[in-house]
């Protein structure tokens, strides 16, 4: 009995002439009821979890032990009561009340398995270390994650699990040597606007605690044990990038590179760009695309040999194949760096998924699974909901399965040029209704739209096709020596997709935006996604539908008017149509991400702005800004401009109009966004950082 039939046993037919804003509540009433009787609510689990965490991540202090042990009593006795009473609707309260409940208890589990201590002041001298993973590498340098950092030669102890160097490329290291450098180890760095990739929180929670480079010699002072497992991984993935740098050379390298082994540092920011324009970054990611292609094609392509040879008649074929496909999955994973390659772990998981519902013979492609998959990847590394690619994929996943599972008409045989307009068809819906599910959070976090994605992604799926496979023959053949011939394959692939992302971004021109969202925006997508994926009739779209109104009258987020940076001299001014420094340097790292997201030039100096050897003053038909840069400019500044901006302490005096930016607001909030309120007369300010009281936090402690 599906959803439908069951929730309706509990009404009378209504007559034909009912009222229709009747008919319209009952079928409300209806839809909930049906989806609650099949089971639905299991589905809703993974979003209780993300609310949990959500809501532990926006606290301003950290929580006790005390208070996440008391939460944890009280779900016990929501179950236990709701089981005492025998009220199956108490019963759902309280089970959603525990997913909730455990997400939020995630993240301090999390931290004191794998947390550190924050380095909150730079260190430098000689330090013995163990590397513990090589993220990435090429001619010049190589980042790598260190463990066991012993300080040598006087060097201060650090307290901090691990840290992520930036080294030269030689000697080459692998997992489990050890080294010995003169390292500069610096604090994690905060997010460079409001809103944006946090490093402190995401590093804290794998245990990062410093950022490092190298002053001097770097030395291999003992190899680590080749009968590693990791060692020996990442030993065939340097010499599997070896080999496509032989085969292949600039752009269709680094997206080799990127494609079979998940490593994208050699990807250049032009191509980025005409990738994203084209709303084809998504391919260069190793995820569901890549896995289904690779894990899928090996699948049907062992069932179809097997299915040739008599003798297998009468075995189970389609279970032989699907797992030969979960091992296909799993070693891909391993080569695109493991659990550690979030998106390809996800997707290899729901993989796994599909491909056990295969060997069980149930239906694959369900909601339920993938809430299985979401819960899973929750459990194992809760602070990926806060990344782009969960969220993203996420979406994507939801929107496609819920479109999977609506009822709709089979059609009979097909020549073969109606099966192949069918294909590009559905390749062409699918790459809609992901888009459309992604969009919200594409935008949020990128700032960008790509409005001709779904083309783009037709034209460029046989491209992608030909680069996946040619990678897979490539790996079969390399132990023979043939594997040029397939990348300099897969080089021509990727050469094609190149120039197809180079025709839809230009066609692009003029369409895309650069949409700024509110942070709720991103909170009521996750919600709108969740009715979606709960509701199983067309009641489920109403949430996404009211969504869109709703943020383009209330989510929209103004742009700056000034930008503060926090550990370099960077001001940046509103001028005019764009932005100018008042203070610091184009190039720097804060004004290359300005400039990014807000798709602004940011000018190398500011038309209003007059200097001299003690600060800066800028006049603007709205407000004045001083910035201090010497102590004997207080005393002609303070209180005479609507912001005062000053890197050394102010004395307890000074008072600026409207606002007063020091070092102690710069060191606690990290970079501060402004935007003048003209009816206030005032600049409203927004630090980077406002939840200073976290563990991940390097600022000093309230």
């Amino acid at each position: 009995m599906g959803p439908d039939q069951s929730a309706r046993r509990h009404w009378p037919p209504l007559a034909g002439g009912a009222n229709p804003l009747l008919r319209m509540a009952v079928s409300f009433t209806d839809a909930f009821a049906g989806a609650a009787a099949y089971r639905r609510l299991f589905v809703l689990l993974p979003f209780s979890m993300i609310a949990g965490l959500i809501v532990y991540a926006i606290l301003a202090d950290e929580p006790g032990w005390l208070a996440l042990a008391a939460g944890g009593v009280l779900g016990c006795a929501l179950l236990a009561g709701a089981a005492y009473f025998k009220s199956l609707a108490a019963m759902r309260l309280a089970v959603q009340f525990a997913a909730f409940w455990l997400g939020f208890c995630l993240l301090p589990a999390h931290a004191l398995l794998f947390g550190t201590q924050m380095l909150a002041f730079p260190a430098y001298g000689t330090f013995e270390a163990q590397v513990d993973a090589v993220l990435s590498a090429d001619d010049s340098r190589q980042r790598i994650l260190v463990s066991q950092l012993t300080p040598q030669d006087g060097a201060r102890p650090v307290d901090i699990r691990r840290a992520r160097l930036s080294l030269p490329s030689e000697p080459e290291l692998r997992p489990g040597d050890h080294l010995r450098a003169a390292l500069r180890l610096a604090p994690v760095p905060g997010p460079v606007l409001p809103g944006s990739h946090d490093g402190q929180f995401h590093s804290y929670f794998i245990g990062v605690g410093a950022y490092g480079s190298a002053t001097g010699a770097v030395e291999r002072i003992r190899l680590g044990n080749d009968a590693d497992f990791a060692r020996q991984v990442q030993g065939l993935r340097s010499y599997i990038a070896g080999r496509i740098d032989l085969a292949l050379d600039g752009p269709s390298a680094a997206i080799g590179k990127s494609m079979v082994m998940g490593d994208q540092s050699d990807i250049d920011d032009d191509t980025r760009d005409v990738m994203a324009a084209s709303g084809l970054a998504h391919i260069y990611s190793i995820s569901g695309l890549h896995l289904s292609i690779v894990a899928g094609g090996i699948y049907w392509l062992v069932r179809l040999l097997l299915a040739f040879i008599p003798a297998l008649v009468a075995w189970p074929v389609k279970q032989i194949a699907a797992m030969v496909g979960i091992v296909a999955a799993f070693l891909y994973l391993l080569l695109a760096g493991g659990v550690d390659n979030v998106p390809a772990f996800r997707s290899t998981l729901m993989l796994a998924l599909v491909f056990g519902a295969v060997l069980a013979g149930r239906r694959a492609l369900t909601m339920r699974n993938v809430a299985i998959a979401a819960i899973l990847i929750i459990l194992i590394d809760p602070a990926s909901v806060f990344r782009p690619s969960f969220q993203l994929s996420f979406a994507a996943v939801v929107a496609l399965i819920g479109v999977y599972e609506t009822p709709r008409k089979r059609d009979g045989a097909k020549t073969k040029l109606e099966r192949l307009g069918h294909l590009v068809a559905a390749t062409a819906w699918t790459s809609f209704i992901a888009g459309l599910a992604t969009l919200l959070f594409s935008a949020y976090h990128f700032q960008q739209t790509a409005p001709l994605s779904v083309l783009g992604n037709v034209m460029a799926l046989p491209f992608v096709g030909l680069i996946m496979w040619a990678g897979v023959a490539a790996m079969l053949v390399m132990p023979l020596g043939l594997d040029g011939l397939c990348f300099q394959l897969m080089g021509w692939g990727i050469d094609g997709m190149l120039l197809i992302a180079e025709l839809v971004a230009g066609w692009s021109e003029g369409l895309t935006g650069n949409p700024l969202l509110a942070d709720w925006t991103l909170v009521a997508g996750l919600a709108a996604l969740a009715w979606f994926a709960f509701l199983t009739t067309r009641w489920r779209l109403l949430a996404p539908v009211l969504l869109v109104p709703a943020i383009l009258a209330f989510g929209l987020e103004p742009r700056p008017d000034v930008l503060i940076a926090d550990t370099t001299q960077a001001v940046a001014i509103r001028d005019g149509d764009g932005m100018g420094l008042a203070s610091g340097r184009t190039g720097s790292f804060a004004v290359n991400v300005w400039s990014r997201h807000y798709q602004t030039e940011i000018a190398r100096t500011h038309s209003g702005a007059v200097c001299d050897g003690i600060g800066c003053i800028v006049q603007t038909p709205d407000y004045s800004i001083a910035i201090v840069r010497n102590a004997a400019a207080f005393a002609e500044d303070c209180g005479r401009h609507d912001l005062l901006i000053a890197r050394i302490r102010p004395p307890n005096s000074c008072a600026a109009g409207n606002g007063l930016i020091g070092p102690s607001q710069l060191a606690g909030g990290g970079v501060h966004w402004l935007h003048w309120n003209a009816s206030a007369g005032r600049f409203d300010i927004r630090p980077a950082m406002v939840n200073l009281n976290r563990p991940w936090r390097v600022a000093p402690r309230l």
